[in-house]
């Protein structure tokens, strides 16, 4: 029997930050607000974002919902890669990247993990 706990430790921290995330970025946190002023987007964007990382987050804890869950996945790898990107095409360089990258290989780890029960059935890749 496979350990599922690589995919627990992984899968809480990146609950977690994108809880909260989700939370200071639909609540509009002055950081974040002056984050996204800085890149360009527009304020009801965050209104947006915040909903999906939300609901995201739900979509990956609960059980069942593979389908759903895989598609939550995907959300959060386009979300976290094109955060990188944007920071660096703002000029804020690797720093500004390290966050979402961080991000990323937490969400790319949890899903690599996830046990059988969580696993969409279907041709393996």
């Amino acid at each position: 029997m496979k350990s599922k706990l690589p995919y627990w430790i992984t899968t809480a921290l990146f609950a977690f930050a994108l809880f909260g995330s989700g939370m200071a970025t639909l609540t509009r946190q002055p950081p974040l607000v002056a984050t996204f002023q800085h890149l360009g987007y527009p304020m009801y964007f965050m209104t947006i974002l915040g909903l999906a990382k939300l609901i995201g987050v739900v979509v990956v804890l609960v059980p069942g919902a593979r389908r759903m869950k895989e598609w939550a996945y995907a959300g959060f790898v386009i979300n976290l890669a094109s955060a990188a990107i944007s920071h660096v095409m703002a000029g804020d360089g690797a720093g500004g990247a390290a966050a979402p990258l961080v991000l990323l290989g937490l969400a790319l780890a949890s899903w690599w993990t996830r046990p059988e029960s969580r696993k969409l059935e279907g041709p393996a890749i």
